[in-house]
């Protein structure tokens, strides 16, 4: 069985109203996390281009969103890995994604061909990172892109800032420090992953773990791949080292120049953490927070009032006709997928309603 490279929804209907060459175009790019895998993803992306479609207030943009694989997560992109020919680390998948936006053009309408009028990347986890250097190294030279209109970025449970003195972190970073041991655990994982039939992981993902269905198919696929596992442990280590100190330039958060349209100030980052995130410390996390309240126009920052976990894109809502404190527009989703989907068609058309 193949698995997806990258994922590309247009609108699901061009209608007269939008097909005109007076009509922005706007790019929806998804930045993954780790694993860099986009088939975790399609729940929530699918579901984001149905509300999306359904926005009245959107019926003047044409949004096309597209999201794909980080490098080395499956085997059919890369040769195999060495020792000699190591994985991906932190600073090649920021070089990859960039590379995949600088390739992408308008795929439909009257000016199929052209750049985006603007470019929206939505990254989740470590993909929040990757995305905020891009726009950093954008920034600082603009002649990396000259037709990458990057605009606004909405960042779901970011791992920006320390990421090594989270709860899972430690344990990470802890292996990765262990003499003998960090080097050699992707083939003691893979030794162990070899031991167990495709047909007994899958049951232990979905029916042990409590995987959905689409989570349990891709998770079973990457860990009895050739090189996944190696290129997530490699990844994840070298993030232990790089993502420590919030580094980027004030410039990047518009404090000076806030764009306004209408006389309405529009938020350029949105940032959605998580309330108990296994993955970001709480103390750096409320730092961060209260460092970037002055740019509060700009940069919006939600702290999660629920329990949506992390790896939200894997995970099931519970039984919600047993928790009567889910919100009313919840009471049909089945995974938090929708539930994630729901807030950031919201913030876009916080972003975009106006212009």
């Amino acid at each position: 069985m193949t698995t997806t490279q990258f994922l590309s929804f247009p609108p699901s209907q061009l209608d007269k109203e939008t097909d005109n060459s007076q009509t922005r175009d706007i790019l929806v790019f998804f930045i993954p996390g780790n694993p860099g895998l986009i088939d975790y993803y399609k729940p929530f992306l699918s579901t984001l281009r149905g509300l999306l479609d359904e926005a009245e207030s959107l019926r003047h943009l044409r949004f096309q969103i597209h999201g794909q694989n980080l490098a080395g997560f499956v085997d059919d992109d890369h040769e195999p890995f060495t020792s000699q020919r190591t994985p991906y680390d932190l600073e090649d998948q920021i070089q990859h994604t960039l590379e995949a936006l600088k390739g992408l053009r308008v795929d439909f309408g009257p000016r199929k061909g052209c750049p985006y009028d603007e470019v929206l990347l939505i990254g989740h986890s470590v993909g929040t990172y990757i995305a905020l250097e891009i726009f950093h190294q954008l920034l600082r030279d603009p002649d990396l892109a000259p037709q990458l209109n990057l605009s606004s970025g909405i960042l779901l449970f970011p791992t920006i800032h320390h990421i090594s003195h989270s709860p899972s972190g430690k344990k990470l970073d802890l292996l990765r420090r262990t003499p003998i041991l960090g080097d050699n655990a992707y083939r003691i994982a893979q030794a162990f992953l070899r031991l167990l039939p495709r047909g007994a992981l899958r049951w232990i993902v979905e029916s042990i773990m409590g995987f959905p269905v689409h989570g349990a198919e891709v998770t079973t696929r990457w860990l009895k791949s050739r090189d996944g596992v190696w290129q997530a442990l490699h990844m994840g280590m070298d993030e232990m080292k790089v993502i420590g100190e919030d580094h980027w330039d004030e410039e990047l958060w518009e404090i000076a120049h806030e764009a306004e349209t209408h006389d309405k100030v529009i938020p350029k980052f949105f940032f959605f953490f998580g309330k108990h995130d296994h993955w970001v410390a709480n103390h750096y996390r409320d730092d961060f927070i209260q460092k970037r309240q002055k740019q509060i126009e700009r940069t919006r920052l939600v702290v999660d009032e629920g329990n949506i976990p992390h790896a939200f894109c894997i995970s099931k809502l519970a039984n919600p006709h047993s928790i009567r404190i889910l919100l009313r527009w919840n009471l049909h989703k089945t995974e938090h997928s929708e539930v994630i989907a729901e807030k950031v068609s919201l913030w876009i058309n916080q972003m975009y309603s106006s212009s």
